[in-house]
């Protein structure tokens, strides 16, 4: 699934702006959610949640998974879908095989009431159940028979009904208006991870694959999509108001990827150089916004056919927005569900950024049709693998397809920064998490199985090269095509490909939590550099200072600056130090470790390394990915106390004349944290000075409008520069900001895509009650969803406390999709330190209503986290824990955790450094002697 929102909403470029979350900042385009790339994807698994979480979590509820005396061959699935009284109808006639005689059918199932159930032996007489037991807890029932089930085939037939749920899961109803303004309802599916059962009784294991033909009983004037295509359609015999739609049978595949659209759609439709039919649909009248999608489509497919040497392998895929859905989007095969703003693209109202989202969501999901799909993980224990693997591969697909969006550069600081910050934690886990009970998957769908998987995965990929790589990826995909694998199973196939010892290596990154920090000190002998280089595990409050420090197997590159961009030397550092001698480097030449930012690692250079090493970045001879890189492990060091602040921010002047677009995206963020860190201070406006005095020059060079020849970046820097240098109160900003609003608002001249969030957001933080009135009037005026989401991002930039509260009341109206009211709360507990105590008091105030509308998902992590996460007082972290301890909210324990541990780091951090931050700043402003 997709981000998390790991990523799942449409990023725009105030997420950026903003740095709505201080201590692990969400970071250039692509995070969203962890802010989930919190789009990546997530989804909302479980809500009877009440098992405990994983790896340091507390003790862990019991589970069992089903008996294998019966397990499903093919499932003829009909149902009928009431999309007026939200309820269905349904017949599931499997093939079953029964291995060992049972007088007992185990299966999954949740808020379905079953009706009737039999069993007819293949050749022998229909045995009617005699009774069905359900267990709630473990969402299971039991069919009980009255004779023995012999060994062999059968036939198992249930009749049942069930609701059409308003929870974004399982089978759901998703509301939406009609171009006439009728509110109607589509009946939807979400069944990742463990909601299939929601929609029919079923064997709803990852493991226990079968075939699918399934059927559909719908309005006539309705469009029925499921996995494979119709091959027949013909009137419902008891209403002519009805049609029935039998769709193709499946490939083997597990119920997860199971999917069923019923709704009011129009679609685009092409075919990829392939052969497969590709259709994009999106709402009534607005299938022209599905082209831009249509076109990722077609490119991927062959990309992926050709990169992994394996056919897609089934004769269709359909991508189709739907507008009440949790996640980013979901690799249901050959149906693929996304949001409408992860989807849907109109050339004239679309920023750039939303263009390189859908991109990189596409491709993401088309990934998963061969790994995930054809190939499957045999338990949540393996999900890493699943949704690691897609979050790398989309880059590497949108650097095919769009190789001017540099995305490799964004890559670092989209995920792999994120994920560093996560993963110092305490409260971190590993990539693999043995996982029981269902209820403990919610959990691991965040930054560390996306964005650490992703850059594991990047790492990987480098130590074995891209052709053994390819070579092991197709014997997998071979190998296991249609059935079940385990990270083992990858690593033994690199393995064989490549001849490098990958599972020794690849399990210190995934089976340990952290990483190393790498501790680099140098001597000039002659001609030649002698590094002395050693690892311990670094952690956001230092060093880790315990007895038994973990270590990795560390693939370690080495540049200079006679070629930063060529790899000199390559080592794999197995124990704690080692020493290596780097020839023909003289001593006015530096050294670069870690080039092109690839190993997941931070690095602490001896002062004289540091020293040598920062003209690169004045002088730009260092590449972009290792300017933002070197930036970023500084701004890290220093949060963990093991350098001053103060040297990253004379480090950050150095930017001045910084080009990169990803560069000052980074940079943004981090001096997001600090100024949200300093918010805590009284002397908050001088880093908004500095801020200023930084982004001016750029913002001078780049100007407001578009140039001749400008490209994707150019547009993502504009947009980065002047939302930051609105936000921190630049004068001639904010004054051409409100002049260009106004001009829009009264339709005399509409800003282009790329300008409407920094100019919302300028205005709205300087602005009044009449300000904020005029961003809700052009709201519900939004005929496109990511206009909304838009304003919405950015509507708690408003400073009046009681405009705030207004805000959060709209965040909880029928204005705003349920899946998006997280953005706004978030949003004004990102825009300031009074905006921070609002939103965390709104919902502890609104509590019950918020748990019960996201039943334990995803969602309500991530709207913990936008809230609390900036706090950067001890006792707050002390509140915060003993609210989720009189309210628990069990898939969300670990970000709980991780909140209040950052809390008292951003404590911690502030008793440190504010003095010094704040001497630093009053001798800029000196007059010189």
């Amino acid at each position: 699934m997709f981000l998390l929102l790991s990523r799942t909403v449409s990023l725009s470029v105030v997420h950026r702006v903003t740095c709505s979350c201080p201590s692990t900042p969400s970071k250039a385009i692509l995070v969203s959610s962890v802010l989930i790339k919190l789009a990546r994807k997530i989804c909302v698994s479980h809500s009877s949640a009440s098992g405990q979480n994983t790896g340091t979590m507390p003790e862990r509820r019991p589970f069992v998974r089903l008996p294998t005396d019966v397990y499903p061959v093919n499932y003829g699935l009909c149902l009928k879908p009431d999309l007026i009284d939200f309820t269905f109808e349904g017949k599931l006639e499997a093939l079953v095989e029964v291995t060992q005689s049972t007088n007992q059918i185990v299966m999954n199932c949740a808020d379905i009431d079953i009706i009737t159930a039999s069993f007819a032996p293949e050749g022998g007489d229909e045995i009617n159940a005699t009774g069905f037991n359900y267990q709630n807890e473990d969402e299971k029932v039991t069919l009980s028979f009255p004779t023995a089930l012999q060994k062999g085939s059968g036939m198992l037939k249930i009749d049942f009904v069930g609701e059409l749920n308003d929870k974004m899961k399982g089978f759901y109803r998703s509301k939406y208006t009609t171009p006439a303004g009728e509110v109607r309802y589509a009946a939807v599916t979400q069944f990742e991870a463990t909601d299939a059962r929601r929609a029919f009784p079923c064997w709803d294991e990852p493991a226990i694959k079968a075939t699918f033909d399934i059927t559909l009983i719908v309005p006539k004037d309705r469009v029925a999509l499921s996995n494979m295509n119709v091959i027949d359609k013909k009137p419902y015999p008891e209403d002519e108001n009805l049609v029935e739609v039998k769709f193709a049978p499946t490939p083997i595949m597990s119920t997860y990827l199971v999917a069923f659209v019923i709704g009011e759609y129009h679609h685009v439709e092409s075919q990829s150089s392939d052969g497969v039919t590709v259709r994009v649909y999106t709402p009534v009248g607005k299938a022209e916004q599905g082209k831009f999608a249509l076109e990722v489509a077609t490119k991927t497919l062959p990309f992926y056919k050709d990169y992994f040497s394996v056919p897609y392998p089934l004769p269709k895929i359909d991508l189709i927005a739907i507008a009440d859905f949790a996640a980013g989007a979901m690799e249901n095969w050959g149906l693929v569900t996304y949001r409408e703003t992860a989807l849907l693209i109109d050339p004239k109202n679309s920023c750039s950024s939303s263009k390189q989202w859908v991109a990189l969501v596409v491709g993401h999901e088309l990934a998963h049709q061969w790994f995930g799909n054809l190939v499957t993980m045999e338990w949540w224990t393996h999900l890493w693998l699943n949704e690691g693997f897609a979050s790398w591969i989309e880059y590497l697909c949108v650097d095919h397809c769009f190789p001017e969006y540099d995305i490799w550069t964004q890559f670092v600081s989209a995920d792999y920064t994120r994920a560093l910050d996560l993963d110092a934690l305490d409260s971190s886990h590993p990539i693999e998490v043995d996982v029981g009970h269902p209820s403990e998957v919610d959990e691991i769908f965040d930054a560390i199985s996306y964005s650490k998987g992703a850059s594991v995965i990047r790492m990987l990929h480098n130590y074995i090269g891209d052709e053994d790589f390819r070579k092991g990826m197709n014997a997998y995909l071979l190998k296991f095509q249609h059935k079940n694998a385990s990270t083992e199973d990858l690593w033994s196939c690199l393995e064989q490909a490549s001849g490098k010892p990958i599972a020794a290596v690849m399990g210190s990154w995934t089976k340990q939590m952290g990483f190393p920090i790498i501790a680099v000190d140098e001597e000039q002998q002659g001609d030649d550099r002698v590094l002395k280089i050693s690892q311990k595990k670094f952690c956001a409050s230092g060093l880790h200072d315990g007895e038994d420090c973990p270590s990795w197997m560390v693939p370690i590159s080495i540049c200079t600056s006679n070629d930063p961009t060529c790899t000199k030397l390559k080592l794999l550092l197995e124990k704690p130090e080692t020493s290596v001698t780097v020839r023909g480097v003289g001593p006015d030449q530096w050294i670069k470790v870690n080039p092109g930012t690839v190993g997941f690692y931070r690095i602490q250079y001896s002062s004289s390394m540091l020293k040598n090493v920062l003209p690169g970045i004045r002088d730009l001879s260092l590449q972009p990915v290792d300017r933002l890189g070197l930036q970023n492990d500084l701004f890290s060091l220093s949060r963990a106390g093991m350098m001053s602040t103060v040297e990253v921010l004379k480090l950050m002047e150095a930017f001045v004349n910084e080009p990169n677009y990803t560069v000052w995206s980074d940079l943004s963020c981090n001096l997001g944290v600090l100024s949200s860190l300093l918010s805590h201070t009284d002397f908050h406006e001088e880093i908004q000075e500095f801020i200023r005095d930084l982004f001016t020059p750029v913002g001078q060079k780049l100007g407001w409008d578009s140039k001749p020849g400008e490209g994707h970046l150019d547009a993502l820097l504009r947009g980065l520069v002047l939302g930051k240098l609105g936000k921190a109160g630049h004068k001639p900003t904010l004054e051409e900001a409100r002049r260009r609003f106004k001009e829009h608002v009264e339709g005399r001249q509409i800003l282009p895509a790329d300008l409407r969030s920094p100019v919302y957001l300028t205005v709205l933080k300087h602005g009044d009650g009449a300000m904020l009135d005029a961003m809700l009037k052009l709201h519900k005026q939004a005929d496109m969803q990511e206009e909304k989401n838009r304003i919405e991002r950015v509507l708690g930039a408003i400073p009046a406390p009681e405009l705030i509260q207004k805000v959060l009341c709209f965040a909880l109206s029928e204005d705003v999709r349920p899946q998006d009211t997280v953005s706004v709360i978030g949003g004004v507990a990102g825009s300031s330190k009074q905006g921070r105590k609002a939103a965390w008091k709104f919902v502890k105030d609104n509590w019950e209503e918020l748990y019960n509308r996201y039943q334990g998902g995803f969602l309500i992590s991530r709207l913990i986290k936008l809230t609390v996460d900036g706090f950067a007082v001890d006792k707050m972290a002390a509140e915060v824990k003993s609210f989720f301890e009189s309210h628990p909210a069990p898939a969300a324990e670990r970000t709980v955790q991780q909140c209040c541990e950052n809390i008292l780091l951003n404590a911690a951090w502030l008793k440190r450094d504010a003095d010094d931050i704040h001497q630093y700043f009053l001798l800029r402003k000196a007059p010189p002697v």
